[in-house]
């Protein structure tokens, strides 16, 4: 097989970064910790299925707004609680933030998983007055990007952190078994294939595979709005700088508002 041409090799990203095996539970411990420490209220519904619950961290003082985050996994793996501590920056600016979980594939598929976050949003938005930023890396960052097709009320800004902003190429991929993309899905849930409807920013590693730095410049264009290339990041490590107020990504998401 031409290696150039290897799809699953294009959308991989553990092999090629060094110690990937250890990070999830590095960052399950620091989430935990997060928590431990934190103003929070968790495992809040925003609809009617298992994994349909989202964790509410907040700050002290007066609450500026909210800050939406979404994991990613490929729409097929992961949840809420690994992902705690990335509140951390703008918790501390005096934002609240709302990390929801959702149904994975295949139990659910790509429409129905954004059709939840919309509910997510939606419900994060009415406990937390102010304006609202969705924010949410890899497939967490196609569902934010999702949101900035749709202009749902209040929402300000989306920031969608290594997106897959054009969902085709998965198709080629072994997740197609799982993901059971179609033309039409494709078609309705690429984002790029969508116009802008809030204020954005694509935010993605400088040294991630060449496929996602391919999506967020995509997206950038095709939304005509500004991206960064976070310089010496990697897929795992693009989402670091959330946990710090003064960090480019953090300003990214809520200077301004």
């Amino acid at each position: 097989m031409d290696r150039t041409q290897d799809t699953d090799r294009a959308y991989q990203n553990s092999a090629f970064i060094p110690g990937s095996e250890a990070m999830p539970d590095n960052w399950r411990v620091q989430a935990a910790a997060f928590r431990a420490g934190a103003r929070a209220e968790l495992d809040l519904p925003y609809g009617p299925g298992e994994r349909n619950r989202f964790d509410l961290f907040l700050p002290e003082g007066t609450t500026h707004g909210v800050l939406v985050f979404i994991h990613g996994g490929y729409w097929l793996a992961l949840g809420r609680e690994s992902w705690s501590h990335l509140a951390a920056g703008a918790v501390a600016r005096g934002w609240a933030v709302a990390m929801p979980s959702y149904t994975l594939a295949p139990a659910a598929t790509i429409p129905q998983i954004t059709q939840e976050i919309v509910q997510a949003v939606g419900v994060a938005s009415q406990r937390i007055a102010g304006p609202v930023v969705v924010t949410g890396h890899s497939a967490g960052g196609h569902l934010a990007a999702r949101i900035g097709n749709l202009g749902l009320p209040g929402v300000s800004r989306v920031v969608p952190i290594s997106p897959l902003a054009e969902l085709s190429p998965l198709m080629q991929t072994a997740m197609q078994a799982d993901l059971h993309l179609k033309p039409e899905t494709c078609a309705t849930e690429s984002p790029a294939r969508h116009p802008l409807r809030t204020e954005a920013h694509v935010w993605v590693g400088a040294q991630e595979r060449p496929a996602f730095l391919w999506q967020a410049r995509l997206l950038s264009e095709e939304w005509a709005c500004p991206w960064t290339a976070d310089p010496g990041r990697h897929h795992f490590d693009v989402i670091d700088g959330l946990t710090d107020p003064g960090s480019p990504l953090t300003r990214t998401c809520l200077d301004g508002l």
